[in-house]
């Protein structure tokens, strides 16, 4: 039943959610730029007017692990034909233009490959989420399985993704669940928290905030910092392994409007539970695009194994207000739906 504050409209090729304070686009076929999360620019901000300036949020890739697919690339394609579907390693390419490319984008220094895909974010099939609608929130689920894998995998797990859009809030909540049907000694899933940034020598945005380099005020870069191309791993990256788990895992850009450089809101994707996440880095790819991947589990899982994570995306005045939201809501990485409310655990 539809309520006052909120609404759903299914057109077929994608559902739009309209709440008090937010409009969203989630694609079941036919996207405007990726299939999963939510879809391009859709994102608005109906308190400033403002829209998520990127390619889409909480956008989801491959299940992957460490290590390279050099021996087996060719033989991993799509099952529908349509192009080949496998993750390409730099090793792969053999001309230089495509060698720098690769590297520009993933680095050098830790090398992953897939375990299954596709690649779900542009070759997921279409969809069909469910959509519950209630007097204090509308939820939408969205699930399917992988559909091919690695020599010696077998395809099949399964991914849910669940969005809670509550009244009164200009964020949502949203948990990425896998059930595995494969061993691993360090699957991950691949997304982008909270999407890229598109920008013409950071013309859409200020800053960047990384919550979780340099201490516990975390890490404020502006925007001249991303004028030139840099791989992932040369700055701004994060790595389990590495660094120190934070208190708090959030990342954000504060946008502005192009035209006259007037600030607007911060756009925030907060991971609730800051050990899940693997890997994540912030770098700048050739064609004004802020690339944000985070790599979520990494760690040793047997076929029924079942992980998640839980994130809370949107719009915020200033950063004391995304601590405090992600205060409240830390440590969490399970979302539960039903017709008496939304829970975290």
């Amino acid at each position: 039943m539809a309520q006052a504050w909120a609404s759903v409209t299914d057109d077929g090729r994608a559902l739009t959610v309209d709440t008090d304070l937010l409009q969203a686009v989630i694609p079941k076929r036919d996207p405007l730029r990726w299939m999963t999360g939510i879809e391009k620019q859709s994102f608005l901000d109906k308190t400033t007017g403002f829209r998520e300036i990127g390619d889409g949020l909480m956008v989801i890739d491959w299940l992957m692990e460490p290590g390279s697919d050099d021996q087996y690339a060719d033989e991993v394609f799509a099952p529908d034909g349509d192009g080949v579907g496998r993750y390409v390693w730099h090793e792969n390419h053999r001309d230089a233009a495509h060698i720098e490319y690769a590297r520009n984008a993933h680095g050098s220094s830790h090398r992953k490959r897939m375990v299954e895909g596709p690649q779900f974010c542009h070759r997921l099939h279409p969809v069909e989420p469910t959509v519950l609608e209630t007097a204090d929130f509308v939820a939408v689920t969205t699930t399917a399985q992988f559909q091919y894998a690695a020599p010696g995998r077998v395809p099949g797990s399964r991914w849910t993704q669940v969005v809670v859009f509550p009244r009164g809030e200009r964020w949502f909540v949203l948990m990425d669940r896998i059930e595995c049907v494969n061993d691993s000694p360090e699957l991950f899933l691949r997304n982008d928290t909270p999407g890229c940034v598109r920008h013409v020598g950071g013309d859409t945005f200020s800053e960047i905030y990384l919550s979780y380099l340099s201490g516990p005020q975390g890490l404020r870069i502006p925007s001249s910092e991303f004028l030139t191309p840099f791989p992932p791993d040369l700055k701004f990256g994060y790595r389990r392994d590495l660094n120190a788990v934070p208190e708090h895992f959030m990342r954000a850009y504060h946008t502005r409007d192009p035209q006259t450089g007037a600030a607007g809101p911060w756009l925030a994707g907060l991971t609730l539970e800051p050990s899940v996440v693997y890997e994540a880095w912030c770098s700048q790819r050739h064609g004004d695009i802020i690339v944000m991947i985070e790599e979520v589990h990494g760690r040793p899982t047997r076929a029924g194994d079942v992980f998640s994570a839980a994130h809370i995306v949107g719009w915020f005045d200033d950063l004391p207000a995304m601590h405090a939201t992600c205060a409240q809501y830390a440590g969490q990485t399970v979302l539960e739906v039903d017709p008496t409310g939304w829970r975290l655990r």
